[in-house]
C-alpha cells in the first residue's frame, strides 16, 4: 500500500469509527496495514484481490478480552 493508499484508509476508519487516535501503518508485506488505536494493535487492512482500490479490515476479538456473559 502506498502513503497515500494509508492515509485514505486511515481517514475513512477516524471518520467511520469517530475516534481520531486511529493510526494506519505499512507493513513489510506491501498489500497490507497495520491498524492501532492509540498505541494498541486491533487489525489489519488488506488491498482487496477482488476489487482494485478497495479494502478489507479484519479484527480478532479474542475471549479474554471480552466481558463475562
Amino acid at each position: 500500500m502506498t502513503e497515500n493508499d494509508l492515509k485514505r484508509v486511515e481517514t475513512h476508519l477516524k471518520r467511520t469509527f469517530n475516534h481520531g487516535g486511529i493510526k494506519v501503518k505499512g507493513r513489510k508485506v506491501a498489500d497490507s496495514a497495520e491498524v492501532y488505536v492509540d498505541d494498541e494493535f486491533i487489525g489489519v487492512v488488506f488491498e482487496d484481490e477482488d476489487e482494485a482500490g478497495s479494502y478489507m479490515f479484519e479484527m480478532a476479538i479474542l475471549a479474554e478480552d471480552l466481558p463475562p456473559a
